[in-house]
């Protein structure tokens, strides 16, 4: 699958597969030929991904063979052991959780997944949770706090699933409940946002002492084709509501509103899943190892102070 912005990429990749071709099939020395086109294709592929505006970010983020919260547990951690339901209504598929270790160190690691294909997307409800998906996040957290183990959040969603019966068994006051007990949990809480950010459905996992975006991601308030009906009642200015949203991992840490952008490989996390898994790796392992020198009191009051000041002014 390629972008329209990728045009200029797949353009030369079937140059070089003709010269190739010509190569094989008449003998011709191309040698020279395919050299030079492979340097230019390296350079477009800078020039064009390193300059990607905010809906095309978009797009790279809901890319069908990006990594999704399972491929990371799955290649990070060790030893998974998955929990269900919220010991309430139901077990709900769109967020999964459970105890894993990474390299030696045991965190509970929670997630929003999404499906590869029509049937998984419907069984995961398009990464889109009920509140009984949240009050499970909550509960395993609480559940991490009680053995003093570090929490990991994968972030990456549409949005909270937007259903009368989610509203019905209380959506809003399950997310506005892990808001506030995420903020004074006890442990280590890193967030990562590895595709979708969208509203209180990203949100309400979303609340740590180290929030960080993948590359090619973004968090918002609403989706920019939301946005884009809403102010002009159409889909058809979602190029313009995504630059006026400031959703990209550049502009939110800009606005001190993560602490930190995870590099992904040249052409997005789907290029080179294994490479994107090693950096992830590394960074959490990097971000948990600060985090477990400073005592429970200084996280809750470090993170409390974070969140407090964001959209904070002072008028002249």
């Amino acid at each position: 699958m390629a972008f329209d912005f990728e045009k200029p990429i797949t353009e030369i990749q079937e140059q070089i597969e003709n010269a190739r071709k010509i190569a094989e099939k008449g003998k011709v020395d191309m040698t020279a030929a395919i050299a030079e086109l492979e340097t230019k294709l390296e350079q477009t592929r800078h020039q064009v991904y390193e300059n990607l505006n905010g809906w095309q970010r978009v797009q790279m983020s809901r890319h069908p063979e990006r990594p999704y919260s399972l491929d990371y547990i799955e290649n990070i951690t060790q030893g998974f052991i998955e929990q269900h339901g919220d010991r309430n209504v139901k077990d709900d598929k769109a967020i999964i959780g459970g105890f894993a270790s990474i390299d030696g160190q045991t965190v509970m690691v929670i997630g929003q997944q999404k499906g590869r294909n029509t049937k998984m997307r419907q069984y995961r409800n398009f990464g889109m949770p009920n509140p009984e998906g949240y009050r499970k996040a909550l509960r395993l957290m609480k559940l991490a706090e009680k053995f003093n183990i570090p929490i990991i959040t994968l972030i990456d969603t549409p949005g909270a699933s937007p259903g009368l019966e989610a509203e019905e068994r209380g959506q809003g006051e399950a997310i506005a409940k892990n808001l506030l007990e995420m903020a004074v949990l006890t442990v280590p809480v890193i967030c990562v946002i590895i595709g979708e950010g969208a509203s209180g459905g990203a949100l309400g996992i979303g609340i740590g002492d180290k929030v960080l975006m993948l590359e090619n991601t973004w968090y918002s308030v609403i989706s920019p084709e939301s946005c884009s009906s809403i102010l002009w009642r159409s889909w058809d200015f979602k190029e313009k509501a995504a630059e006026c949203l400031k959703l990209t991992a550049n502009d939110m840490l800009e606005n001190k509103l993560i602490d930190g952008i995870v590099k992904e490989p040249l052409g997005g996390a789907h290029t080179n899943p294994n490479q994107m898994y090693e950096t992830l790796k590394s960074v959490l392992l990097k971000n948990l190892a600060e985090l477990k020198k400073l005592p429970s009191d200084k996280l809750i009051e470090k993170r409390i102070e974070k969140f407090s000041a964001m959209g904070a002014y002072t008028e002249a």
